[in-house]
């Protein structure tokens, strides 16, 4: 059975594609006119996305960024397999049907205003959509942003010129969207990128983490999504600090809206554990729930 507090807020549109711009490594960035999703998505929101006519399987892709009032919204994808294949082929003026926006997104928490948000791969957009989130709500939100790729990132870097003591020598640069809105960001990977931390996401999170006063600390709240492995040491980071932590979760999904249970994944509750479907009763989790302490 369908999860019946999304009822009248999933919406399916015929969406224009707007613009379709490829990066290295087979990413692409593709804005759509999709105004009734772009008028109420959230930070964690996703939609189901039909590729091609002659692929019948949509395909899930998280809402990378939104602007209700022009109506548009966008997406980072990766080509993995033959349907994003297909999608990486359309073009300005093609129209795709749409289903979303679909899920729980993250909750902020006003108690906690330096929100630590980490992305890795096809995880950055999430975060990008909570970190713009912030910066237009204004405010005292002080968020931290750490984004980990083994691709280049399909985003202009930059040397920060936002300072944050404490972290690793070559983490030097950020993303220039976020530089420009003040939110300060870091960047690792493995595959030795100019000025990124060679390194895992959560180095740079323990050594910001290390270098905050416990008052600061106490302010933190981490959301994540990415990989599992990385999640389930974010998870472990949180643990370790004992701050709260929300992640969002990846799976593969046939019908998105909680018909098929094809996405469940086993999470702790206070009834013990159950199964809960990643497209409507998350894709955001308390971490503790989904990554509970190794035995």
């Amino acid at each position: 059975m369908t999860n019946k507090s999304h009822r009248g807020t999933i919406f399916l549109e015929d969406a224009r594609v707007l613009q379709q711009v490829e990066h290295p490594g087979r990413q692409f960035i593709l804005r759509v006119h999709a105004p009734k999703c772009a008028r109420t998505a959230l930070p964690g929101s996703f939609a189901h996305v039909t590729c091609d006519p002659a692929v019948p399987m949509r395909r899930p892709l998280s809402i990378m960024r939104t602007d209700p009032e022009d109506g548009w919204i966008e997406f980072l994808y990766k080509i993995v397999g033959e349907g994003l294949g297909h999608l990486s082929s359309r073009r300005p003026g093609d129209l795709l049907s749409i289903l979303g926006p679909i899920g729980n997104p993250f909750v902020l928490n006003p108690g906690r205003p330096r929100p630590l948000l980490i992305g890795g791969g096809v995880g950055i957009p999430p975060m990008l959509f909570v970190a713009e989130s912030l910066h237009k709500q204004g405010g005292d939100w002080q968020p931290f942003v750490i984004m980990g790729s083994e691709l280049p990132f399909p985003f202009p870097v930059q040397a920060s010129r936002l300072s944050l003591p404490g972290l690793s020598a070559q983490a030097t640069h950020g993303l220039a969207i976020l530089e420009d809105q003040q939110i300060p960001s870091r960047l690792a990977s493995w595959s030795g990128l100019p000025g990124c931390h060679k390194g895992y996401v959560t180095d740079l999170a323990r050594q910001w983490l290390d270098g905050l006063s416990d008052e600061e600390r106490d302010q933190v709240d981490i959301m994540a999504c990415g990989p599992t492995p990385m999640l389930r040491a974010v998870a472990q980071v949180a643990r370790d600090y004992a701050l709260p932590c929300q992640v969002s979760l990846e799976e593969f999904m046939a019908c998105a809206v909680g018909g098929c249970a094809g996405c469940t994944v086993p999470v702790n509750t206070a009834e013990g554990v159950m199964m809960k479907r990643v497209c409507v009763d998350g894709p955001v989790f308390e971490a503790r729930d989904v990554f509970p302490p190794a035995a």
